[in-house]
Parts: structure tokens; sequence; C-alpha cells
């Protein structure tokens, strides 16, 4: 009985593998955000108590990948900030309020790359953040996840995750600062299908 669970498992490795990811699966051409599959997260200290989390879905973007000279690489991302979700129904609207993101005047946060230095499965993504009608650049320490055909859709997909902060009061974003930071830390878990 315990033959089928285990000849099942060492079927699916190959495609869930742990370990380091291969580059060379990664394919050149161009992508759009699996919105499905996207995330952008925020953490704030809050009150100096404790650390607070925050997230946002249904992003959307796009990716041109050149495998060959990663510096031609490009990509953006489009974050609907009225999709801000947190712990306290209450707390989601106030971010969408004029105190904070004002989604009425500024419903999208924009992200996208100038300039990108990649090293082995490591990149280092320059850009430029419009957030609450404010541009400001940002670098983003981006590492490759995985590349390959999904096994449910069959499409070609690359993933990678990256990391930043910003100063929400750059962003003219000031409300309760400091008793809740002005440092915001921001991972980005972005999926990108072949188009």
């Amino acid at each position: 009985m315990r033959i089928l669970p285990l000849a099942l498992l060492l079927l699916a490795t190959p495609l869930f593998a742990q370990g380091t990811p291969e580059a060379s699966a990664a394919k050149s051409g161009s992508y759009k955000a699996d919105k499905n599959h996207t995330q952008v997260a925020f953490t704030v200290t809050h009150f100096g108590f404790s650390l607070y989390n925050g997230m946002f879905g249904n992003i959307t973007g796009a990716l041109t990948l050149d495998t060959a000279a990663p510096a031609k690489s490009k990509v953006s991302i489009d974050i609907p900030l009225a999709d801000v979700v947190t712990t306290v129904a209450k707390l989601n609207e106030h971010l969408q309020s004029a105190d904070f993101f004002d989604v009425a005047k500024f419903p999208t946060a924009h992200f996208e790359s100038t300039s990108i230095v990649a090293s082995g499965t490591t990149a280092r993504i320059s850009g430029n953040l419009t957030l609450h009608g404010v541009t400001k650049p940002v670098v983003l320490e981006a590492r490759f996840i995985g590349a390959g055909g999904n096994p449910m859709s069959k499409i070609e997909t690359i993933g990678f995750s990256a990391t930043t902060s910003i100063k929400r009061s750059d962003f003219g974003i000031t409300k309760l600062v400091p008793m809740v930071t002005d440092q915001v830390d921001l991972r980005i878990n972005a999926a990108f299908e072949k188009i």
C-alpha cells in the first residue's frame, strides 16, 4: 500500500523539486503577470509593539525576458490599491481612504523597471514606483524561483520574488507616522505566464 504514494511522489519530484532553481529553464519572450498567483505584501511596525502585514492581489503587469542579455529585460506591474487586504475589515476601508492610499484619486500603484543587473539566480532591478501621485526611484532585490510548464494550465510560467523598502512619507502618505512606521517593507511574489 505504500508503493503507490511513493511512486506518485517520485513522478512529481521533477516538477516540484526543492533546491537550487535552474535558471536555464527560463525562456526568453513576452509574459503577462498571473494575477491569481502574484501578490504584493507590506509590513509596518505598529505602535512599536508588533509587525503588521497587509497584501494586495489582482496584480497585472508584463515581463519581457531576454535570457541571453538579461540587461535588456523589462518588467512592469500595476497594483490596484482598492484590493488591499488585512485581517481587519475596517482597516481595509481606512487604508483606501484619503488618510492613506486615497484610492478615489489614485486607484493604482505602478512600477516600471529602468535597469536590470542579473547575477546567477538573483537580480537588482532598478525602476520607478508611482504611488499616491508621486514617482520615486526604488531598487528591488529579486531572486528567481522557478520556470517551466504549469502542470495545471500547461502554460510556460516563470516566477520571482523581490523585496524593497520605501518611506511612505516620500509618497505623501504620512498619517500616524511615527506611531505606524514610515518605513514600509515590501515583498513581491510574482508569477508570469508566457504569451
